[in-house]
């Protein structure tokens, strides 16, 4: 099954389109619930989303997931249509919520290749039963509007609005579809799907949109195409259509009047032409107000889709064209010689990859926006079922990282914002007594920092407790006779720890210990740390710092002997070569340096990987000072060798698993064809504080 959806071009558009029609719908019922009512615009969003939802399952033999889009609907319809006075609004929201997490569930099941056999029965009854109060609550007990029968009709006109229904007509439709949707083979075949439910008696042009390769340019270019022979009035087939996904435009004429609009539109008609058929094309031109085009192979598009899979191999092979580039700019055989042209060449091949490089990131780059967005109905939910108000402010969800980031760092931002809605917001009573205002605030923000993404999480709760957490962390041995002396930041980054919560009472939000862990670790994955600051009374910030990218990095090469390794040039603070008498011992015997009032401890490489050769007196070598996530120490190093972009690659499994290790990203290849170990300054920094 999961080798079918990859493989399945239809299901894979339902998959994504059905995922983004419930964000938006969520998105939606969130700011309404916000209102306090159901504004129209958002009640007829959500029918035809409903609406659309329900047909394109069915058409996949997702019932279930249709069933239950059909209960939504019909009662979104009759909110819509018959407008009832008192609505519930809580009680409505909670169960469109519901209905949205029962699709989103079963859309996992089916990217992993299960089967979509969730039982939507006793959701879809309380969406009935509610739909019965809603009746009876505003004396609409005899409406006859709404049918849950699954009938053929669907496509509703009020019973006080029906117009008596008249002999079969016949009607030409013309269908555009939006500039930038894409696959419009598909949406055609979703429309031909979605119109046997209102006739069977139709036919169109093109005929055959699944498996005719030029249907696509045919439709961009002319339009879907329809004859349609039903006795539904013209009104109906509008709406019918309008109810529809990513249908831009829509031009409906009865056939017999066909004639009189090319004439009045186009003056194609005249006593001489009345009896020669007009060309189609000529036809569609009139009915859609265009000009009748000329398919010169010219046509262009603003926009398509791409898979990530895709993105993913480009990317690949471009970092593979960075490190053919190195090995051909840096080729050892080319030392000392003078080649004026070949480094002209040389120069321009840089350049152009580069260039290359800057577009493929910028194409994976996406928005943190949908993201950010979906905070919103953690912070509901929990609001709700805590008792607490918390209004959640979104800042900078335009800011773009790079797709595979976005995917690691969604739980690590889950964690944090639910935490700071459980254990850092009080409850009203609680600020109210301390003079705060009644909602509490988390603002949730990113904006860019270099070549970081700085994703910064703030409320104003009541904030970290430094002896609560030392208390904690005490009780648990995670600390010893060292607590006295640790910083705010080491004591509050002690949270991260596994195991670790301060949460008295176990909710099911927080307090079993378990997601703090889980945060730092998925940050450290992509490359990123994490910074606590807090006050007491006033609240909690944690700042998320993550890189762009992870595929490419700006790396600073330095040598260990005969080792080379590479530093991100985001970690290094500044360079230096020291002196003997700046350099002494604490009392562990651990070296250190002086280095504008402050100390620093210093690591040796060559001693932390066992390297047997190298520099060993302090002045034969140079000193990179590192900036960690709670500390910076110097790095001894033989030397720089220069700075260089590299291609990051993942080190095998088996060498992951190995404890010694620790402090490696990864490695690269360098332009002399021999490999570099990328240092983790995270890592680093650990395993020295535990030794």
């Amino acid at each position: 099954m999961a080798e079918q959806y990859m493989n399945d071009p239809m299901q894979e558009v339902f998959i994504f389109e059905t995922s983004q029609q419930l964000e938006q719908m969520e998105q939606s019922v969130i700011k309404t619930e916000a209102l306090g009512s159901y504004p129209s615009e958002t009640i007829n969003e959500i029918f035809r989303i409903m609406h659309t939802i329900k047909s394109s399952a069915a058409m996949m033999l997702i019932n279930n997931m249709s069933i239950l889009a059909h209960t939504t609907e019909d009662m979104f319809y009759f909110i819509r249509e018959e407008k009832p006075a008192v609505i519930d609004v809580s009680t409505l929201s909670d169960l469109v919520f519901e209905g949205i997490d029962f699709m989103k569930q079963e859309l996992e099941k089916i990217k992993a290749g299960a089967e979509a056999d969730g039982n939507p029965e006793i959701l879809t009854d309380k969406i009935k039963e509610h739909l019965k109060q809603l009746k009876t609550n505003n004396n609409l007990t005899d409406s006859q509007v709404i049918n849950n029968e699954p009938v053929k009709e669907k496509y509703y006109i009020s019973s006080n609005k029906a117009a008596k229904i008249s002999e079969p007509k016949s009607y030409q439709a013309v269908l555009q579809f939006d500039e930038d949707c894409g696959m419009e083979n598909i949406r055609a075949f979703t429309v031909l799907h979605n119109l046997q439910e209102i006739t069977e008696a139709f036919r169109s042009t093109p005929e055959d949109v699944i498996n005719d390769p030029d249907c696509v340019e045919t439709i961009k270019r002319d339009g879907f195409i329809l004859q349609i022979n039903t006795p539904e009035p013209k009104e109906k087939l509008e709406a019918f259509f309008h109810s529809m996904a990513f249908i831009d435009q829509i031009k409906i004429v009865e056939l017999d009047k066909t004639r009189e609009i090319q004439e009045e539109i186009c003056g194609l008609l005249s006593e001489d032409t009345i009896s020669v058929p007009q060309p189609k094309e000529a036809l569609t031109a009139c009915l859609t107000n265009k000009e009748v085009p000329v398919n010169n192979g010219n046509q262009s598009q603003g926009m398509i889709s791409v898979s990530v899979e895709k993105l993913d191999k480009l990317m690949n092979l471009v970092g593979e064209m960075v490190i053919s580039e190195a090995m051909v700019t840096q080729n050892p055989d080319l030392k000392g010689l003078v080649l004026d042209n070949f480094s002209k060449s040389a120069r321009q091949l840089k350049k152009i990859t580069n260039e290359l490089q800057d577009m493929v990131m910028s194409i994976r780059m996406v928005p943190l926006g949908p993201t950010f967005f979906k905070m919103n109905r953690i912070v509901r939910d929990i609001s709700k079922k805590l008792g607490k108000e918390i209004n959640l402010e979104i800042l900078g969800e335009e800011t773009e990282v790079d797709k595979n980031i976005i995917e690691q760092i969604g739980d690590p931002m889950m964690h944090i914002v639910r935490n700071s809605a459980d254990h850092g917001i009080e409850a009203v009573e609680t600020r109210i007594r301390q003079g705060k205002p009644r909602i509490g605030t988390i603002t949730l923000e990113a904006k860019n920092a270099g070549g970081e993404v700085l994703i910064i999480i703030r409320d104003d709760g009541k904030g970290l407790s430094r002896d609560g957490i030392l208390q904690k962390a005490l009780e648990n041995g995670l600390v010893g006779d060292e607590a006295a002396n640790m910083t705010d930041t080491e004591v509050f980054n002690l949270i991260f720890l596994p195991g670790f919560s301060t949460k008295e009472a176990v909710t099911e939000f927080s307090g079993r210990g378990v997601g703090m862990d889980v945060v730092a670790k998925n940050i450290e994955a992509v490359g990123g740390n994490i910074l606590v600051e807090s006050v007491e009374g006033q609240g909690t910030t944690i700042t998320l710092k993550i890189p762009l990218t992870l595929a490419i990095i700006e790396g600073m090469n330095i040598r260990v002997g005969e080792s080379c390794y590479t530093l991100p040039i985001m970690s290094i603070k500044e360079s230096f070569i020291p002196k003997a008498e700046e350099v002494f011992r604490d009392t562990d015997q651990n070296e250190m340096i002086m280095i504008r009032g402050k100390c620093y401890p210093i690591m040796r490489l060559k001693e932390h990987y066992k390297v047997k050769t190298g520099a060993t007196a302090i002045e034969d070598g140079i000193l990179i000072m590192l900036e960690g996530e709670t500390k910076t120490t110097c790095l001894f190093a033989d030397e720089l060798l220069g700075e260089q972009q590299v291609v990051v690659k993942t080190l095998p499994r088996y060498i992951r698993r190995m404890k010694k290790i620790q402090g490696l990203a990864g490695c690269t290849l360098l332009g002399d064809g021999n490999i570099s170990l990328i240092l983790d300054v995270n890592g680093l920094i650990q395993k020295r504080l535990k030794n």
